[in-house]
């Protein structure tokens, strides 16, 4: 039977959803979980493939605004929810999701895409490259002593009820989505995820909690975590489990490390998601003792090549001439001059000499400015054709700190 593609009905969803679960193992999430991505879900930006009345294949997208270099937040589909049944692999069912969303963004006039992967290998044929990073951390806080900045001691910190503090923990990260590219503004609901904690998902550990840090009657910073509560026969071997961390200032997130790592009867400190720059790794007198470990966490892509290199600026002055490779989006193929620099960017096609050659996913992997061209070139990934261009671009691309993205979608 041939399959059909089309756009998700809201009588639909439970099927769709269903078999988004059963990809990801098949464990049904909790009632409040499945509530909260059903009423998140843009059902016209959601698509279905269907086998007769089964459901084979699902994606779906969301209509965020993603910071980029230079401050700005430009509107970029997040990729979601994309699975095919196994019983129908390798008939070209994930190609024909991939076409369609990369369309449908491009009619709606966003210039990127993103999203993150459960298997990074899949998504680089789409044009998708490694645009932010994050690191996992575990901090021995038996053997690991913190030095904390002058002006942590007038910091204050207070527990709060998680639900009750939900609106000031929001307005701290919105002042912090500007600061850093890879960040992404909460649209109405979003403020609700935080808040998702299935007893079933806490594997022995408590419900979240919340801490605040105040300093002149103003919340500066916040933290939601969990205690693991375990014993050695050593004694307590506990472990604080951060799910999010903010600071508005250094002060304020140092004030925060310092309470998670003398919680009493715990032994470690454990996080996963953070900025590769973060500055818990200078507070830390031994770096090693905390087994810091780096993944892939949010990919980009390009959808108009222009439009985006046009969205962001540019910590140098530059003026290249990028020969673009990109067959799944062929309207982004051929050349491209970029000229900008830290007041913006224009970049139009052109009929000059190339001075760079790379493919549209090596454009999404440095366009956040966490991965360098010149690593890209190294790996035979991007070709210098004017001697000079690759260093003079790559240092342009980069950015003062690193891309992070704070949670999953």
């Amino acid at each position: 039977m041939t399959t059909e593609l089309r756009v998700l009905d809201p009588s639909e969803w439970d099927r769709w959803y269903g078999v988004l679960e059963l990809a990801f193992g098949g464990v049904p999430e909790a009632p409040e979980e499945r509530q909260l991505w059903r009423d998140l879900t843009e059902f016209d930006r959601s698509l279905g493939v269907w086998d007769g009345e089964l459901c084979v294949g699902t994606a779906g997208a969301f209509s965020f605004r993603l910071t980029v270099p230079g401050g700005a937040s430009v509107p970029a589909g997040g990729v979601t929810m994309v699975s095919v049944a196994g019983t129908h692999r390798r008939r070209g069912i994930l190609t024909s999701m991939m076409r369609r969303q990369l369309d449908d963004l491009r009619a709606a006039g966003e210039c990127l895409a993103v999203l993150t992967a459960s298997e990074p290998e899949i998504y680089g044929r789409f044009g998708y490259g490694i645009g932010a990073y994050s690191v996992h951390a575990a901090i021995d806080t038996n053997r690991v002593r913190l030095t904390v900045p002058e002006g942590t001691d007038g910091v204050s910190l207070r527990l709060a009820d998680l639900t009750e503090s939900s609106a000031v923990c929001e307005e701290v990260f919105a002042k912090l989505v500007p600061s850093r590219p890879g960040m992404i503004a909460r649209l109405p609901g979003w403020e609700r995820l935080p808040l998702i904690d299935p007893a079933g998902d806490r594997e022995g550990a408590s419900p979240r909690q919340c801490v605040l840090a105040e300093r002149d009657g103003e919340v500066v910073g916040f933290a939601h975590y969990a205690i693991k509560p375990d014993w050695s026969f050593a004694g307590a071997d506990g472990s604080v489990n951060v799910d999010q961390l903010m600071g508005l200032d250094p002060v304020a997130e140092a004030a925060l490390w310092r309470f998670l790592c003398s919680v009493d009867l715990t032994a470690s400190v454990r996080f996963r998601s953070r900025p590769v720059d973060d500055g818990w790794q200078h507070l830390v007198s031994d770096l090693r003792r905390c087994e810091p470990t780096v993944r892939d966490a949010l990919h980009v892509r390009l959808v108009e090549v222009g439009a985006a290199l046009e969205a962001r600026t540019y910590q140098a002055p530059l003026d290249v001439v990028f020969e673009v490779e990109d067959a799944f989006c062929p309207w982004n193929e051929g050349r491209w001059r970029l000229t900008g620099d830290a007041k913006g960017a224009v970049c139009v096609r052109t009929s000059d000499p190339a001075d760079l050659a790379l493919s549209a996913r090596e454009l999404g992997a440095a366009y956040l400015g966490g991965t360098s061209l010149v690593s890209l070139a190294a790996a035979g990934r991007v070709r210098e054709l004017r001697e000079g261009a690759l260093v003079e671009a790559s240092v342009a691309f980069g950015s003062p700190v690193a891309p992070w993205l704070p949670h999953g979608f």
